[in-house]
């Protein structure tokens, strides 16, 4: 799989979002109602970046945006990451891990300190994959801080510098 960074308004982005979106909707009943806009996911404020296969399909995704300290305890130097995704005929097959390892060392580059992310007990794969790359429960934030489904987790980047 060939990763390469198209940005959030690309169409093979927002095609794999519109298909997150409907995994949410299966598993939760509704769509992900945080707020997201292509600008959010801009260098070196942010990337998107998207796996694609050998034939040019575009098979996975995911992202991060920079967050600053707020009430909810995130901190200056924090990136979330945000619509993680691999199509349902590709998984098993790293690309997940691959994305995410992309995201964090470009995360690094751009000086942030540690990658945060809201996942759902109703995605435990993903929540496997968080844990088996060192990504522990971490107080709750975003828009669903206060639903009893959310899951937030954390893992401070190495290598990266205090801002």
């Amino acid at each position: 799989m060939e990763i390469r960074t198209t940005g959030f308004g690309h169409p093979d982005a927002q095609q794999l979002a519109a298909d997150v979106q409907q995994e949410y909707v299966r598993r939760y009943g509704d769509g992900d109602q945080t707020a997201i806009h292509a600008d959010h996911f801009d260098p070196p404020a942010g990337l998107f970046v998207i796996g694609y296969q050998d034939d040019g399909r575009p098979v996975a995704c995911g992202g991060w945006r920079a967050k600053e300290r707020d009430a909810d305890g995130l901190r200056d130097g924090d990136a979330e990451l945000k619509r993680m995704y691999v199509v349902p005929e590709a998984r098993g097959r790293g690309h997940a891990r691959a994305v995410l390892r992309h995201l964090e060392a470009s995360a690094v580059a751009a000086g942030r300190t540690r990658l945060v992310l809201e996942t759902g007990t109703l995605q435990p794969e993903a929540i496997a994959l968080y844990v088996s790359e060192g990504y522990a429960e971490i107080g709750k934030f975003g828009y669903y801080k206060d639903h009893e489904q959310s899951v937030c987790m954390g893992k401070e980047l190495a290598g990266a510098r205090e801002l």
